[in-house]
């Protein structure tokens, strides 16, 4: 046997002290981690879907579910709060999760998901829980073979599928579970989650700050915390250009200007706006043109030119997507966008 430490530059823990090195540990927890719900109240958003997992943590029974929706919505929170309300301390025994992304293949389900559903839970709730996030991206196959297991151990077991599209998933597996729709979050709830991080961490956020972390987020949370998480880096004071920054984003107002000078004909000061937008913020051609769109709803132009920028949009976003060169594309839509204008 010996005794393991750990040292830093101008002293040391042990592990034999449990307290010090939870504590320490407990400072590099991600903050999308260190700030997720543990119980279904505090689940922001949502309110309908929560009620009825409060119901069944309540009843101590479920069915097989389904928890549909965008990233950072709050299906794996959800899921998480449920688990750890229905088993307490007995939650790492009780509750199997499973990234479908990655284990995807039918000797998955054969084995790791077999092996865990057949046991009986040694708890007073008479059912584990198998949550398979992503589960959308299994075969075909393995999902035959999770239908059959649903059907045998679910006197025993539980299923919560995560998935982006329901429709993904086979009708058998549909059919057998109770969907969860988890839409994208208004924006009052992304404010929720912003200021309980920023509460938490001693940040101080602008109005404008705020306001740029919910348009980068655009209603998911994760990616609201993400983005706070980097911003703070250089301080706790946040401005809205740290919130660009850091998420590479533009100011709305930039990309709409360099939108309405290629409509208004002046082409040459568009394109010195998207030079800006691509050195300035190291933007992608997708996340400009993705902007783009965002922002072409709010030109202050007829309905019929903005359903033909749009279409202008999707044709050019399509080429990038099949490979294209990001430059050429963008300012070729520059270019239609000012033949556009020119044609009122």
């Amino acid at each position: 046997m010996f005794n393991l430490r750990l040292f830093f530059c101008n002293g040391g823990f042990s592990l034999d002290d449990p307290k010090q090195v939870s504590r320490n540990a407990g400072e590099f927890v991600p903050w999308v981690e260190k700030y997720r719900p543990k119980k279904l109240r505090d689940v922001i958003g949502h309110s309908s879907v929560v009620k009825r997992l409060e119901a069944y943590v309540k009843n101590r029974n479920l069915p097989h579910m389904i928890f549909s929706g965008p990233a950072g919505t709050g299906k794996t929170t959800s899921a998480l709060a449920l688990a750890h309300e229905l088993y307490g301390e007995q939650f790492s025994q009780c509750f199997y999760e499973l990234n479908a992304s990655d284990d995807r293949g039918i000797d998955v389900v054969r084995g790791k998901i077999k092996d865990f559903a057949r046991t009986l839970p040694f708890t007073e709730v008479p059912f584990k829980i198998i949550f398979l996030d992503e589960g959308d991206a299994m075969t075909q196959d393995a999902q035959q073979a999770l239908r059959r297991t649903m059907e045998r151990f679910s006197s025993n077991t539980r299923f919560i599928i995560s998935v982006n599209y329901s429709s993904r998933l086979i009708e058998p597996i549909q059919s057998r579970c109770a969907v969860f729709r988890f839409s994208p979050l208004s924006d009052e709830d992304v404010r929720k989650v912003i200021r309980l991080v920023s509460e938490g961490e001693g940040l101080k956020l602008d109005k404008a700050a705020e306001d740029a972390v919910v348009y980068v987020a655009e209603g998911d949370a994760r990616k609201a915390i993400n983005c706070l998480q980097g911003a703070a880096a250089v301080g706790e004071r946040i401005g809205e250009a740290d919130v660009f920054k850091i998420s590479s984003r533009a100011k709305p107002v930039e990309v709409t200007k360099m939108i309405e000078f290629a409509y208004k004909g002046r082409f040459g000061e568009a394109r010195q706006l998207l030079d800006d937008l691509m050195i300035k913020y190291g933007m992608s051609g997708e996340d400009i043109i993705q902007q783009m769109f965002r922002e072409i709803t709010r030109l202050d132009i007829p309905d019929k030119k903005k359903v033909a920028l749009v279409d202008k949009v999707g044709e050019y976003d399509f080429r990038m997507v099949e490979g294209a060169d990001d430059r050429i594309q963008l300012e070729a839509l520059l270019a239609q966008i000012m033949l556009l204008g020119s044609s009122d």
